[in-house]
């Protein structure tokens, strides 16, 4: 074999080594923030008891879905009586696309750090008990398309930062307490007044979209 030869030889099982080193590392990752998720919340229907944290890899368990890559891409926990506040530690899910936890009784604010999911496309967290605020981070997440957040008691103005995503197409704001002015640039041009019923402090018309909050 000549020398170049077996220099790329080389190289090339370094590069499996530290490709193999590395994806247990994430996969770690990704499962602490599982199990944040699993000591946030009460279950009473034990639907996180396969959640084991001895498992290098989250991929494995109930409710979750991973890509090619074995990166967690869908958490699917909608209507399973779950009760608590939501992490901030599952803003560390880089490669999630769906969040399905809607139905349940979800207390406390949305984390700031779901803006940090760059890759998700679809968040459903309706028919919750959510309050506090709507994250303005939510702004940084441009793969979104999908926003459902209605029937919680979120307060606070529709951030003007979600005017922002390109691919945004469907949302419900409806049955919150959210106040101001609805939102009428880049996406919200083609979303029904219907998606902000049931809001009696949110209107229409132009002004300081904080007016009153």
């Amino acid at each position: 074999m000549s020398p170049v030869a077996a220099a790329g030889v080389w190289i090339a099982v370094l590069v499996a080594v530290v490709v193999a080193s590395l994806a247990p590392a994430a996969a770690n990752e990704e499962g602490d923030a599982l199990m944040a998720l699993r000591h946030s919340v009460k279950d009473p229907d034990g639907v996180l008891a396969s959640w084991d944290p001895s498992l290098v890899n989250p991929c494995t368990w109930l409710h979750v879905t991973c890509n090619d890559d074995n990166h967690v891409d869908r958490i699917e926990l909608a209507n399973m009586r779950l009760s608590g506040p939501l992490p901030p530690e599952l803003g560390k899910l880089e490669q999630l696309q769906y969040m399905e936890m809607n139905g349940n009784s979800l207390q406390g604010p949305i984390p700031s750090e779901f803006g940090k999911l760059k890759n998700l496309v679809s968040m459903d967290l309706y028919n919750n008990d959510l309050s506090g605020p709507l994250p303005t981070t939510l702004g940084n997440l441009k793969s979104l398309k999908v926003l459902r957040i209605d029937h919680n008691r979120l307060t606070g103005p529709i951030p003007r930062e979600l005017s922002g995503l390109p691919d945004l197409a469907t949302v419900d704001f409806s049955s919150n307490d959210f106040c101001g002015t609805i939102p009428t640039s880049g996406p919200f041009q083609n979303i029904p007044l219907t998606s902000f019923s049931n809001n009696p402090r949110l209107t229409q018309g132009p002004g300081g979209h904080d007016a009153n909050c």
